[in-house]
């Protein structure tokens, strides 16, 4: 049975996840919303020659025991077979520095090294096109075979037999053997000297970005693992970020609720470089920010809440039939029809990351005067759309209203407007946005504040609660100890906490309600407790929901609250970001040590 105990590997071009005996399930080919070459994470063919799936495995294997490289996602699956037998399979995807630019191919690389007594290898590799409608047609030579994916080819370079991986017959395995699953070009050099060469200048690339991150004294380990996965999900050639790497994991079992992520929602995109920033990762803000500049000039007055990962406006949902989805559970989405939906809190989480932008020295291109008046139309949008309602943060299909936490966001847009236009001596247009942002907050503490409830709403005039509203001292609409967020924070702790979890809301949406916990939630009750002096109670919960988390170190969207079993897409930047931000609140300093 398929589960999300799975490894991500990837180049920030091409990913991969490998499950707990070794295979490559998930990839895509020639992006992460690509046609998923890999894909018997959601064909739902229990066996262990699974089509859509690279399996190597060995006769008579008994276990697989799985751990990355140190500081980067190059992993490591150990297997042994009944008589002792062992041989270790490294997969990553190449990613360096050669001749001035950085090498990520389209390209999965696995190395198999023989460890003790003399294990029987079979390699099974049976990538699929079209969603899953058909094995890809093969050709061969001497040292290679190339895989018919359509628009895309792939050919296969090694020095293991080649007639053995044709056939997937099982054979000793007696030395070292190099696989190289990548562009449709001839493999120059020795295939053995040059993957080895790529897996160590891979590495080394990888330690250093992670030498470089501001962690926490505490859960290093977790953090890093996140950062580097975050940073997985950007697509560099353009710098967008994906939501996720997979598509229609069920955010619960049979629930329906299957949605493609492998696109760039604004939203998700701002969290995301917002934790990395707080680690000193500037190389994903800088590529994400001029992302983001052309996704503004191509604007025509009305933003999306997503985007695919070169800008792409229109993202039509479909269904892939010839997948029967995550246990069985379709159906499988590609494509998402939320970028048709009117979300306003996309102006301020364009606006945010970007005034970073007027004031680091450190950035390679810092923001100019002419980014600043960009922005303003962006803050105008805001301004306009404040009081008027959308689907909201949780993407509500058939309903609207004006959600509180959009109207924050405009308020955030045109409250750093005015610093940005402070910071450029623009006296005219700080007084203009200090205006628009005061008359924001004025609605908004009319209009969201519930007299009889005792707290903000998350729309306008009423008194539902849901998680968002927590995010009100995070943008810094309120202190933590402001009497109403104070009050704010009791009711929905109350309304939606169940247990260790935390819920989105707890009313009915368009699939019923929700029935597992939302993980970037439950990170944001933390948050919460612990600026409101819960901070024992903090810690255990962090520590709690680190122990949920896949053996890889991650997370995926949703957590089933009864069982703990995750569900909803993997791995996911919001869950990830989650792990992020409350170490960093809740770690002791390294000052404690020093």
């Amino acid at each position: 049975m398929s589960s999300l105990d799975l490894w991500p590997v990837g180049n920030c071009q091409v990913s991969g996840l490998i499950d707990t005996a070794g295979r490559l399930v998930w990839g895509c080919v020639p992006r992460v919303d690509g046609d998923p070459t890999f894909c018997a994470l959601l064909n739902n063919d229990p066996g262990d020659h699974t089509n859509g799936a690279w399996a190597i495995s060995l006769e008579g294997q008994v276990s697989a025991r799985q751990s990355y490289r140190r500081n980067a996602p190059v992993l490591v699956t150990r297997l042994e077979d009944e008589t002792g037998g062992a041989v270790d399979l490294i997969d990553f995807c190449p990613r360096f520095e050669r001749s001035g630019r950085m090498y990520r191919p389209i390209a999965w690389v696995r190395v198999v090294r023989p460890v003790a007594g003399s294990p029987r290898l079979r390699i099974h590799l049976a990538p699929m096109r079209g969603y899953g409608r058909e094995l890809a047609p093969r050709t061969s030579g001497t040292n290679h075979v190339r895989y018919l994916l359509g628009d895309q080819t792939l050919r296969l370079t090694t020095d293991a037999p080649v007639g053995y991986v044709l056939d997937s017959r099982p054979f000793r395995l007696e030395r070292p053997l190099h696989f190289f699953l990548g562009p449709d070009e001839p493999f120059t050099g020795n295939v053995a000297y040059e993957v080895q060469a790529m897996l160590d200048r891979t590495e080394s690339y990888w330690m250093q970005w992670v030498r470089g991150l501001a962690t926490p004294l505490e859960w290093q380990d977790h953090v890093i693992r996140a950062a580097i996965t975050l940073k997985l999900c950007q697509h560099e050639e353009t710098g967008a970020i994906v939501a996720a790497l997979t598509t229609s994991i069920p955010e619960a079992s049979g629930s329906g609720r299957n949605w493609d992520y492998r696109y760039c929602w604004i939203r998700d995109a701002y969290y995301t470089v917002q934790a990395l920033n707080r680690l000193g990762a500037l190389d994903v803000l800088e590529k994400y920010l001029a992302y983001l500049r052309n996704i503004v000039d191509a604007a025509d007055g009305q933003l999306q809440p997503l985007y695919g990962v070169s800008g792409e406006r229109t993202l039509d949902e479909t269904i892939a039939g010839s997948l029967a989805g995550y246990r069985g559970m379709g159906p499988v989405r590609v494509g998402n029809a939320a970028y048709t939906q009117v979300q306003h809190d996309v102006y301020g989480q364009i606006v945010l990351p970007n005034i970073q932008a007027f004031v680091d020295r450190r950035l390679l291109r810092m923001g100019n005067l002419d980014d600043f008046h960009s922005l303003e139309h962006v803050g105008e949008m805001a301004w306009l759309r404040h009081d008027t309602p959308d689907a909201g943060l949780w993407e509500f299909r058939t309903r609207t209203a004006v959600h509180t936490y959009s109207a924050v966001m405009s308020w955030a847009a045109c409250d750093r407007l005015e610093n940005a236009a402070r910071i450029f001596g623009l006296d005219e247009r700080e007084r203009h946005w200090r205006g628009r942002a005061a008359a924001i907050r004025d609605t908004i503490e009319t209009r969201a504040w519930s007299e009889s409830a005792g707290h903000f709403g998350a729309s306008f005039g009423g008194s539902e609660l849901d998680a968002s509203l927590l995010q009100l001292v995070d943008l810094r609409f309120l202190p933590a100890d402001d009497p109403r967020m104070a009050a704010t924070f009791a009711a929905a702790e109350k309304a939606l906490r169940r247990g260790e979890h935390m819920l989105r809301y707890d009313t009915e949406d368009d699939f019923g309600k929700p029935e597992t916990a939302f993980n970037f939630c439950t990170f944001w009750l933390i948050e919460a407790l612990q600026l409101s002096g819960r901070g024992e109670e903090a810690r255990a919960l962090f520590q709690r929901m680190l122990e949920h988390t896949t053996d890889a170190g991650l997370l995926s969207e949703d957590m089933d609250f009864e069982t703990g079993e995750l569900w909803g897409n993997y791995p996911q930047t919001y869950s990830l970001v989650g792990i992020i931000n409350c170490a960093g609140l809740l770690s002791k300093p390294w000052s404690t040590i020093r």
